[in-house]
């Protein structure tokens, strides 16, 4: 999965996210006006030191690090380093007051940002058998599986966190992906927004997938498309909390302008009627709004 997606040629390497699939950034600008928030509020309690840093990791296009950097109110604005990270190289077009990087600075002070980016951190899969669970082995070429023995922190890990089911996702490099990234936090807050279970409701089937061109397709390790999976939240360290709870909190609503707007305001309405469609989206308890929430403060 490693070499699928960030190895020479790999999938993330020479491809750009949203061209095959869809994202809360990409959903709604609205998105990305509520991080900005949040930013504030990091920034706020912090004291408002005189440099403030915001880290867009798995970047992709940078699109959240430039509605970000947009949506800073001026006083903000003028302390405001913003860093996208991402193995692909620098978006054309892109804001020039945006650094490109393949890691994250060191030392950070103020929000780090990960949206949709634990689910493609590799992992591997186990199948349960007569014998307890096994490594799940697959050809890129043909996509034939085989079974062979799970070594000693994958059993661990399994025991712990996924005991049970037919297939899983074995989790624990995400673990060390997100402990490397708050890490790289001296102060403020680390956050990852992803597709997300707990150990109450793992799904019995595992979730590995693959997407091109915004379509499902076997999720075979060969480089030709995204390869993606849930993530175990829980593992992790940090607060969980769903995508709707922690944007209602930021002041995302989705609620319907009054009625009577469209006829004074027919333009008026239609935007303010869009908006509303867009972040009724974002906080939908059967889709975005479910995305799993994982914070850290420092």
């Amino acid at each position: 999965m490693g070499r699928a997606l960030y190895g020479p040629g790999g999938f993330y390497l020479r491809e750009r996210p949203h061209r095959h699939f869809r994202t809360s950034v990409h959903a709604s600008p609205v998105f990305g006006r509520a991080v900005a928030r949040l930013l504030g509020e990091v920034d706020e309690r912090l004291g408002r030191p005189p440099l403030i840093e915001f880290v867009d990791m798995g970047a992709g296009d940078g699109l959240l690090a430039a509605q970000v950097l947009a949506g800073a109110p001026a006083d903000l604005a003028g302390r405001l380093r913003v860093t996208a990270v991402d193995l692909s190289s620098r978006p054309e077009g892109l804001d020039e007051r945006i650094r490109w990087a393949d890691a994250v600075p060191d030392g950070v002070t103020g929000l780090i940002f990960a949206n949709e980016w634990l689910d493609n951190v590799p992992v591997d899969v186990a199948e349960w058998t007569e014998e307890g669970p096994r490594l799940v082995l697959v050809d890129p070429a043909t996509g034939a599986e085989r079974l062979t023995d799970l070594d000693e922190r994958d059993r661990e890990w399994l025991a712990r966190w996924w005991p049970e089911g037919e297939r899983a996702e074995i989790g624990w490099p995400r673990e060390e992906a997100w402990s490397g990234l708050i890490g790289g936090l001296a102060a403020g807050m680390a956050v990852a927004v992803d597709y997300a279970h707990v150990r109450s409701d793992r799904p019995p089937l595992g979730t590995l997938a693959g997407y091109r061109d915004g379509s499902w397709v076997p999720p075979v390790p060969d480089g030709s498309c995204d390869l993606t999976a849930h993530v175990a939240m829980d593992s992790c360290a940090g607060t969980l909390t769903t995508q709707r709870e922690a944007l209602l909190r930021l002041g995302v609503r989705g609620e319907r302008p009054p009625l009577d707007q469209a006829a004074t305001d027919p333009a008026g309405y239609l935007r303010a009627l869009a908006a509303a469609s867009e972040a009724a989206e974002l906080i939908d308890r059967e889709g975005l709004g479910a995305f799993g929430w994982l914070s850290w403060i420092r």
